[in-house]
């Protein structure tokens, strides 16, 4: 049962994310997607947490908006992180979420869109390559 409105659970969860998400506010059989995975099941999603939280360093989650219309609850966001590389480039993902609400309050379809393409992500890596890209 969800004691808090999900707006303030999942502006908590941003804040600490990727530390202590609340998974309780996700139907067991949730879709999520983005431009890396796809897939559905809240164990699945689970696991790309602990993965999150594992191998990348100073993960940060800045919730810029967040928007509720009926079932739908789109959010703005920036995710950053430290690459455990020896230079330890410092990343950043900007886009949005859009989450759908199913019958009983609970996420069933959580799709995160990237304004920062796959390719900016590999050169935020590299920032010094970006010197010899014409």
């Amino acid at each position: 049962m969800i004691l808090m409105n999900i707006i303030e659970i999942l502006k908590s969860d941003y804040q600490r994310f990727p530390d202590n998400q609340t998974y309780s506010i996700y139907a067991a059989d949730v879709y999520f997607e983005d431009p890396l995975n796809k897939f559905h099941g809240v164990k699945r999603y689970q696991m790309m947490i602990k993965f999150i939280e594992t191998f990348f360093l100073n993960c940060k989650m800045d919730l810029h908006d967040i928007q509720q219309q009926e079932d739908i609850i789109k959010t703005e966001w920036t995710l950053s992180w430290n690459t455990p590389l020896p230079w330890f480039p410092r990343i950043a993902i900007t886009g949005w979420s859009e989450l759908r609400l199913n019958a009983d309050g609970l996420i069933c379809s959580h799709i995160d869109y990237w304004r920062t393409s796959r390719v900016d992500v590999i050169m935020q890596h590299f920032k010094f390559a970006r010197n010899f890209v014409s």
